[in-house]
């Protein structure tokens, strides 16, 4: 979002090269509806993008500045309490469970669509819809 909204964000750490796996909410919702037509009680699910559906501060960055938002940061070194280099969830458990469900939103898909999200259209006199 600093991006479209032209504000400056700060990288905490690990030189922006923390990594972390996305899911879009429809994706979501569809794991729910695959679960609610077959339901495994008691079960307990790690549910989040993967390590395929995943990138870093720094990647991210990137396709920003792809899609025509370069992005004002600055650096703190300092890693922030708590934080982990990377975390990507296991999908095998739902796949195996639930082999009906893929993701359909990727890495590139997300960030487009926050960004269309964010965006402030020239008709709005820089009024953003949020």
């Amino acid at each position: 979002m600093c991006a479209v909204t032209r504000r400056e964000h700060t990288i905490y750490g690990y030189k922006g090269k923390q990594a972390r796996d996305q899911i879009n909410s429809h994706d979501v919702a569809r794991l729910f509806l695959e679960f609610c037509a077959a339901p495994r009680y008691g079960e307990v699910y790690n549910l989040g993008g993967g390590r395929a559906n995943s990138l870093s501060i720094l990647e991210t960055i990137e396709i920003l500045e792809s899609l025509g938002y370069k992005m004002r940061y600055s650096y703190n070194p300092a890693n922030r309490i708590g934080d982990h280099i990377c975390y990507f969830s296991d999908l095998t458990k739902i796949r195996a469970h639930f082999p009906n469900w893929r993701q359909e939103y990727r890495i590139r898909r997300i960030v487009e669509d926050i960004v269309q999200r964010y965006a402030v259209p020239a008709s709005t006199g820089g009024k953003r819809g949020i």
